[in-house]
C-alpha cells in the first residue's frame, strides 16, 4: 500500500510544480508586456533603436499641414507647395480617428495656407469634427489671415480653440519684402481684422512670428501689447533641404538666415511681452510631431524632411517610430500648455 501512496505523492508534487512554472511564466509575461519588452528580453543589451521602440511616443499635439499650396511667398517658407494634393475628407478624418485613439489632445491644422482650399470649407469641417466628434481639447490653426471671412467664424468659430496668423513685422514695407503680401491688400490690416473677430466670436488669438535678417532689428513690443495676443511664438529663421535652401528648392531662404546672437539680442529686445514664446532652430527641428498632406511624420533633425510612411498604411504607432521626435525638447520648450479655450482666462 505504500508504494502507490508514494506515486501518488510524487505526481501531486510534480504536478504542483508545473502549476508554480505556469504561474510565474504568466506573472513573467504579463510584467514584460507591462514594461513592454517581449521582443528583447532574452537580449544582453538594448539598442538606442529598441529602446526607442518600447517606449512608445503619445501623439499628444500633432501638427498637420493638409495643404502646401499658398497665396503668399514667404522667402523663408520650409513648407513649400511642391504638391498640389489634399486628402479627400473622408480619409483625413480617418487619420485623425487614428491620432485620437492613440492619445492625441490637440491637433493644429496649417499648409501652405489652410484657408484656401475649398475656400475654408474643408478645414472648417474638419475642424468641426475633431472638436464635435472626436471631442479632443484643443482644436488649432496656423494662417497667414488673408482668406478668412467673417462668416467662417460664424460657422465654425463655437468648434475652434486657438486661431494663429503669422505677422513677421508692423512695417507694411518690410512684410512686403519678406513675400507675406498679395497685391495691395495690407497684412497688418488682415492681422487686426482677424483679431477682432476672434474676441467677438470666443477663438484664442495668437501670433507667430519668424525672425529674420530683415526684421530682427525691429522693436515690436507696442504692436504685440496692444493686440494682446494669448502667445507670440517666435522663432528663428530655419534653412530645411529640399524646401527653402539646397537642391529641388521652391525657396532661397539663406539671406533671411540669422545668427544665435541675433535671435537671442531680439529675445532680449521683448524681454518685457509677457506671452512671448521663443523657439531656436533646435527646438524647431525635433520638438514638434508634423503630418504632411499624405500623413506622413515629417524627420527635420537632418536638416530635411524625411517622411515616414503614412499612418493610413500603417498605423499611427509604426509611423511615429520615424518622426525624430523628442518628446522631453516638447515639454520642455512649453509644448504643453493651456490650450483648451475653455479653460483660458480670456477677457471677452
Amino acid at each position: 500500500m505504500q508504494l502507490p501512496q508514494l506515486t501518488c505523492a510524487r505526481m501531486f508534487l510534480q504536478l504542483w510544480i508545473r502549476n508554480v512554472h505556469f504561474i510565474i511564466s504568466c506573472v513573467l509575461k504579463w510584467i514584460s508586456a507591462l514594461m513592454g519588452v517581449n521582443e528583447i528580453q532574452h537580449k544582453k543589451e538594448i539598442t538606442p533603436q529598441e529602446l526607442a521602440r518600447v517606449e512608445a511616443t503619445t501623439p499628444r499635439s500633432v501638427n498637420y499641414h493638409f495643404t502646401r499650396q499658398c497665396n503668399y511667398k514667404c522667402g523663408f517658407c520650409f513648407h513649400t507647395a511642391k504638391t498640389s494634393f489634399v486628402l479627400p475628407i473622408e480619409e483625413a478624418k480617418r487619420g485623425l480617428q487614428l491620432l485620437k485613439n492613440t492619445g492625441m489632445e490637440k491637433i493644429n491644422f496649417s499648409g501652405g495656407e489652410p484657408f484656401l482650399h475649398e475656400r475654408g470649407v474643408y478645414l472648417g469641417e474638419l475642424v468641426r469634427y475633431c472638436k464635435q466628434e472626436l471631442d479632443l481639447p484643443s482644436v488649432s490653426i496656423v494662417s497667414n489671415g488673408s482668406m478668412i471671412k467673417e462668416n467662417w467664424f460664424r460657422k465654425y468659430g463655437e468648434y475652434l480653440d486657438i486661431l494663429a496668423i503669422s505677422c513677421d513685422s508692423f512695417d507694411e514695407d518690410t512684410n512686403k519684402v519678406i513675400g507675406r503680401g498679395q497685391g495691395k491688400k495690407s497684412h497688418l490690416d488682415n492681422l487686426h481684422k482677424v483679431c477682432n473677430w476672434c474676441r467677438e466670436y470666443k477663438v484664442a488669438f495668437k501670433i507667430n512670428s519668424v525672425i529674420n535678417t530683415f526684421n530682427v532689428h525691429e522693436d515690436m513690443t507696442e504692436h504685440i501689447t496692444s493686440l494682446n495676443p494669448v502667445r507670440w511664438k517666435v522663432f528663428q529663421c530655419l534653412l530645411i533641404k529640399g524646401e527653402n535652401t539646397g537642391e529641388n528648392s521652391l525657396r532661397e531662404a539663406e539671406k533671411f538666415v540669422i545668427t544665435d546672437q541675433e535671435f537671442q539680442d531680439f529675445l532680449d529686445r521683448h524681454h518685457s511681452v509677457e506671452c512671448l514664446v521663443p523657439e531656436s532652430n533646435q527646438k524647431m527641428r525635433d520638438s514638434y510631431l508634423i503630418l504632411d498632406e499624405y500623413m506622413r511624420f515629417l524627420d527635420c533633425r537632418a536638416g530635411r524632411k524625411d517622411p515616414s510612411r503614412s499612418i493610413l498604411d500603417v498605423g499611427v504607432e509604426a509611423a511615429i517610430q520615424f518622426s525624430g521626435f523628442d518628446e522631453r525638447m516638447f515639454l520642455k520648450r512649453g509644448g504643453k500648455y493651456v490650450w483648451s479655450k475653455a479653460d483660458m482666462n480670456l477677457d471677452w
